[in-house]
């Protein structure tokens, strides 16, 4: 069952009034509320991202620190994102690459303590050494209080002063 679109806004910040869903990330519930251009040549519809780069380390932290189960979607979108081969990947995490291939198709789960390590290599790779510490701390405790919701739509602020994108919650 899909559920029904959430929108998400900053604190303080006025609604978006017609949020972009982003198909630039292969997810299928990423909007975005501004950081971002259309153009139309010749009748065809472009949109340009402003640090693209950001914005998929912001969707992929989203995902590591919100979602209780990761769809293959999102493990491979975040495999992406750590700039990773499935090989790469599996020896991080201690599988094999048929078992990431497995995950990434959503044909078997991916166990707890392989989703635990791919969480903690994901905040690794962005994290300075005190960041990473604070955040590891309590992760397992967290785990059990993130929504089960897969298909939930979330959206994403490009905060222009700062040049970095947050999730627009």
């Amino acid at each position: 069952m899909k559920t029904a679109p959430e929108h998400f806004i900053l604190r303080g910040s006025a609604p978006c009034a017609a949020p972009l869903l982003y198909r630039g990330c292969g997810l299928d519930n990423i909007y975005l509320c501004n950081g971002y251009e259309t153009e139309t040549v010749d009748g065809e519809q472009f949109v340009h991202v402003e640090d693209v780069e950001g914005l998929h380390k912001a969707i992929a932290s989203h995902l590591v620190q919100n979602r209780k189960a990761l769809a293959g979607s999102e493990i491979k979108f975040i495999r992406r994102v750590m700039d990773l081969t499935q090989s790469e990947l599996a020896r991080r995490i201690g599988a094999t690459s048929q078992t990431v291939a497995r995950w990434e198709k959503g044909q078997t789960e991916m166990p707890g303590a392989a989703d635990l390590m791919l969480r903690v290599s994901f905040l690794v790779s962005l994290m300075d050494a005190e960041q990473f510490a604070a955040m590891v701390k309590d992760l397992p405790l967290a785990l059990e209080q993130m929504d089960e919701a897969k298909d939930m739509p979330v959206q994403f602020r490009h905060m222009r002063e700062t040049e970095t994108w947050l999730e627009a919650a």
